[in-house]
């Protein structure tokens, strides 16, 4: 780790009053996770409940990127309880975020964060928002934060001299291949967890993923009058 990577410390207390923490580590140039490392387990190899639409070749990857960092977070909360509570304190950039809240959610926070820089070809567009990552966001938050930046990024393509995705057309189609991703995922975890908190931690994803497709319109329209 270098003293420009971002380091992001998730400190929990479950309702046995057991104490754990689980690091990710961004790194600065590439924005791919370096912590925690992939580890390799019968669910997290590439060809175990694949993706249909997964680039990789099979050969040089055998992991999946993506559940191949998982490892720390099965071991923490796949033998615990969607419902249960968990105190959690998350500290980055000198700030800490605190949070009384489900597992499910702890889980959610960070599955999320390691998905964005996990290395999976269809979560490579979130890299950005996991730099600038807000723990426990709700609904709302998250669509407003991936619309922005994903507008910001038009901006910065066409000062290139390439074709902006205003109508965000683009970003839909990249989250409508995230709900496979989630899907598929969930199987995985499925067959790793012994309890349900990281399985309902993709399906609270899932249900933003599937908000900024379907709700693109009205968020827009409520983020365009507040800005008026």
């Amino acid at each position: 780790m270098t003293d420009r990577d971002k380091r992001f410390e998730y400190r929990l207390r479950l309702a046995d009053g057991s104490r754990c923490a689980i690091t990710i580590v961004i790194d600065a140039t590439s924005l791919l996770c370096r912590e925690p490392a992939p580890a390799a387990h019968d669910w997290t190899a590439l060809d175990c409940h694949r993706c249909p639409h997964c680039p990789l070749d099979g050969t040089s990857d055998t992991l999946c990127p993506l559940a191949a960092r998982l490892g720390p977070v099965v071991e923490i909360l796949g033998p615990v309880l969607s419902h249960q509570t968990v105190d959690a304190e998350v500290e980055a950039d000198g700030r800490t975020v605190t949070a009384n809240t489900s597992a499910q959610a702890v889980a959610s926070s960070i599955i999320g964060l390691i998905s964005a820089t996990s290395g999976c070809p269809h979560t490579d567009f979130l890299r950005p928002l996991a730099w600038f990552h807000q723990p426990f966001a709700s609904e709302q938050e998250t669509v407003f934060r991936s619309v922005s930046a994903w507008l910001l990024k038009q901006y910065f393509r066409r000062q290139d001299g390439g074709t902006p995705d205003w109508d965000l057309n683009e970003l839909c189609d990249r989250y409508t291949a995230l709900h496979t991703i989630n899907v598929h995922l969930a199987k995985r975890l499925r067959q790793a967890s012994t309890h349900d908190a990281t399985v309902n931690a993709i399906v609270r994803l899932d249900m933003f993923t599937k908000a900024v497709p379907e709700e693109v319109g009205e968020i827009l329209g409520s983020v365009r009058a507040c800005l008026r």
